[in-house]
C-alpha cells in the first residue's frame, strides 16, 4: 500500500491509502472508528492485523477523496525518532572535494583522490535529526535567515515496524514497515562552518520545515528490492542528477543491525539512507534559489515536491562564508 496522512475536509488529520489508478485516496479514519486509524503511528503500532484491515479498505473503500482535494502532510508527520546515515561513497567523496566552495581548502579536489576515514567503511555512521520539523509533499520549505546557501539531499527513509535490540542482519527485514522519500535540507554554509568544531551537523540541519518526507509511506511488501531503486532530482523541471540505491555501501539491513546494537529501537522510527551520489547541489556546484520547485523521484515511492521560500529580509550571516558563483 501507498499510505498517506492528509487533512480531511474540516481540517482534521486522517490517514488512508492511494487506490489503484492513483487518483483517489481511501480514507481509513472516516471509514472506521478503530483506534489504529487515528494516526500513522497508531497504525504501525497495531501490527499486522491493523495493516490487514487497512488493506481491506483499499480493496473495498467506503470513504474516499480525490487526490487533488486534500492537503497531504508527511505520511509520518512526527516520527518517534529520526536518524540519518551516510551510506553512499560517491556522495561523501564529491562533497569533500567541493568544500573549497565554503572556504575550507583553496581548490576543488579530484573526488577519486579524497581519502575517507576507515570507520566509514566499517559502519553506517549517522546523526540524529529533529522529528518535530517534518513536512510533506507540496509544503514550502523556509530557508533559514542565518544561511545564504540552501541545499537538498535526495535520500530514502526506512520506517521501522516494531521494536528490537541487537537485531541480527538476517532478521532485520521483519522490522521494516516501509519506505518513503526523505530530504534533510541543509543550510550548507552553516553546516560546513559549525562542523569544523568537531560536532554536528546542528543549525546546518535543524530549522523548521528542514525535513521533508513523502509523498507516500510505501509498505515493504510493495518494494521488491530496496537496494535497486532509481533516484532522480529535478529543479524547475530540469534533471540535475540520477542515481540508484544499489550504490549504498551499507544496506538498510546493515543500518538496522548497527543502530540497534545495545539500544532499543521502537516502531515508527525513520532511518535515512544518506544522500545518493550526485544527489545534492554541493556535489554539483549549484544550489537552490528562492522560488525553486524541487522534485525528488524514487522508483516505487513516487515524487516528493517542495518549493523553496527565502526570508524577505535575510539576516547577516554570523560567520564569514564564500558564496559560490
Amino acid at each position: 500500500m501507498k499510505l498517506t496522512t492528509f487533512l480531511a475536509p474540516g481540517g482534521a488529520a486522517h490517514i488512508g491509502a492511494l487506490l489503484p489508478g492513483e487518483t483517489t485516496i481511501s480514507d481509513f479514519t472516516a471509514a472506521d472508528a478503530a483506534p489504529y486509524f487515528r494516526s500513522m503511528l497508531d497504525l504501525i503500532d497495531a501490527g499486522p492485523a491493523a495493516l490487514e484491515h487497512a488493506r481491506r479498505l483499499v480493496e473495498r473503500p467506503t470513504a474516499t477523496h480525490p487526490v487533488p482535494a486534500v492537503a497531504r502532510l508527511a505520511p509520518l508527520p512526527q516520527p518517534r525518532r529520526l536518524r540519518d546515515c551516510l551510506c553512499f561513497e560517491t556522495h561523501f567523496r564529491q562533497s569533500r572535494a567541493n568544500r573549497h566552495l565554503f572556504g575550507i581548502g583553496t581548490q576543488r579536489l579530484d573526488p577519486a583522490s579524497v581519502e575517507l576515514p576507515r570507520v566509514w567503511y566499517e559502519r553506517p555512521i549517522y546523526y540524529k535529526g529533529n522529528p518535530f520539523s517534518v513536512v510533506g509533499d507540496g509544503a514550502d520549505v523556509h530557508w533559514p535567515a542565518y544561511s545564504q546557501v540552501i541545499d537538498y539531499e535526495l535520500e530514502i527513509g526506512m520506517v521501522t515496524s516494531r521494536g528490537g535490540k541487537n537485531i541480527p542482519v538476517a532478521e532485520a527485514s521483519s522490522h521494516i514497515f516501509g519506505y518513503t522519500i526523505f530530504n534533510d535540507f541543509s543550510a550548507r554554509d552553516a553546516q560546513y562552518t559549525e562542523m569544523q568544531g568537531g560536532l554536528g551537523p546542528a543549525k546546518g540541519k535543524d530549522f523548521d520545515t528542514g525535513n521533508a518526507m513523502g509523498p507516500w509511506l510505501v509498505t515493504a511488501d510493495e518494494i521488491a528490492d530496496p537496494q535497486a531503486l532509481t533516484m532522480v532530482t529535478r529543479v524547475n523541471g530540469e534533471e540535475w542528477s540520477r542515481g540508484n540505491s544499489r550504490d549504498m555501501h551499507h544496506t538498510f539491513l546493515d543500518i538496522l543491525a548497527y543502530v540497534s546494537s545495545d539500544e532499543t529501537l521502537y516502531a515508527g522510527e525513520v532511518l535515512g539512507s544518506g544522500t545518493v551520489g550526485g544527489g545534492c547541489g554541493n556535489e554539483l556546484g549549484r544550489f537552490l534559489k528562492d522560488g525553486d520547485v524541487l522534485e525528488l523521484e524514487v522508483s516505487g515511492l513516487g515524487t516528493l515536491r517542495n518549493r523553496i521560500v527565502a526570508p524577505h529580509v535575510p539576516s547577516p550571516p554570523p560567520f564569514p562564508i564564500r558564496i559560490p558563483v
